[in-house]
């Protein structure tokens, strides 16, 4: 009878202990751990997210798309809840399984989303993918004023047009892309002889005595601020940032064409804590936090609930929103299939001669 009681007794202790520890595990607060490019958020808005959600906010910065999936391919996609991922490789990530579907019914501020960011070929039935932000690529660069839709490619690619020490983008589908643009073909192209023609082009350009290397946007930008550089491939944020601390500085879009871009929020596969990445997302797509956003960051927002709250200067502000002659030269880029293989193959020739 002894023996019975005291299993009865170890049985409902047990129970007791698991049940406690589980209520405790659930009183805790929560973290929402967010992998995104450095310099992406106002800061303001981690204590803001808090407030607003219980939820903690924790950043893991990368500085290129490269990077961001060595991560999540090495530490494993269960450390991080959202991933802010460019366009262009979205379709990798959902072949990789590195991201989920989303259920939007847990994003009511899905609504606030423009049209136009709607049923894109990186996710054509909206599945993966929330806007964070959108962009352009161009070249910033010091100089005396010239007219924008004049520059061309050749100022980096051609040596006897460079005028001082200049850096290229470390990112390999954009950096490809932009060089089969200054060759005249199209920035999508998969055609074998085409990506060899732009490989040689950066390698030639690597030859130039001008030539600093491969950056991130936020490193292109810093260079040229403290003139190191001349001129720097970088999105229009931060050439926004940099213009707004030496107004001398000039943005262009190249005559050849460029590529816009969208960022998007996804969730990771393995995600720790669902909830309260759906509570960023929908956080961020509040039409105040949005609009707050922009302004910060220096980026078009895809929001058109924000749209309403932002002021005139900012949305006529050529750099940040490019006016209709420069968008007709661009493109997003597209997922390139089983040919990616090959521009994995381009960028390690570009990066190792």
């Amino acid at each position: 009878m002894k023996k019975i009681l005291l299993a009865a007794l170890s049985l409902f202790a047990c129970i007791a202990f698991t049940a406690c520890n589980e209520q405790k595990q659930e009183q805790a607060p929560k973290t929402v751990t967010v992998m995104i490019y450095s310099e992406y958020i106002d800061p303001a808005m981690l204590d803001d997210f808090e407030k607003k959600t219980g939820y903690k906010l924790q950043l893991e910065l990368y500085e290129a798309q490269e990077e961001m999936i060595g991560k999540l391919q090495a530490a494993g996609t269960s450390q991080y809840d959202v991933v802010i991922a460019s366009d262009v490789v979205i379709q990798q990530m959902v072949h990789l399984g590195l991201i989920a579907p989303i259920d939007t019914a847990k994003v009511p501020n899905r609504v606030n989303i423009a049209p136009q960011f709607m049923g894109q070929a990186y996710d054509p039935t909206n599945t993966y993918t929330i806007p964070y932000l959108w962009g352009t690529t161009g070249i910033l660069f010091h100089g005396a004023k010239v007219n924008p839709d004049s520059v061309s490619y050749s100022m980096l690619f051609d040596a006897t047009k460079t005028k001082g020490n200049f850096s290229l983008l470390e990112e390999s589908r954009s950096m490809l892309s932009m060089a089969l643009q200054a060759l005249g073909f199209d920035a999508n192209s998969v055609k074998q002889e085409e990506i060899n023609k732009a490989v040689e082009l950066i390698l030639k350009a690597k030859k130039d005595k001008n030539f600093l290397g491969f950056d991130g946007s936020v490193g292109g930008k810093d260079k040229v601020l403290s003139k190191m550089d001349w001129a720097a491939i970088v999105f229009n944020g931060e050439a926004q940032a940099a213009i707004d601390e030496d107004s001398t500085l000039q943005f262009v879009i190249p005559m050849e064409g460029s590529f816009m871009w969208v960022d998007a929020m996804t969730l990771s596969s393995k995600a720790p804590n669902v909830e309260g990445a759906y509570a960023f997302m929908n956080y961020i797509l509040d039409a105040k936090i949005g609009a707050q956003l922009a302004k910060y960051i220096n980026y078009a927002t895809p929001n058109k609930a924000s749209l309403e709250v932002i002021d005139d200067e900012f949305k006529n502000n050529r750099v940040i929103n490019p006016n209709e002659q420069e968008i007709k030269r661009m493109v997003f880029l597209a997922d390139p299939g089983d040919a990616a293989k090959l521009f994995d193959e381009a960028w390690t020739i570009v990066k190792t001669r």
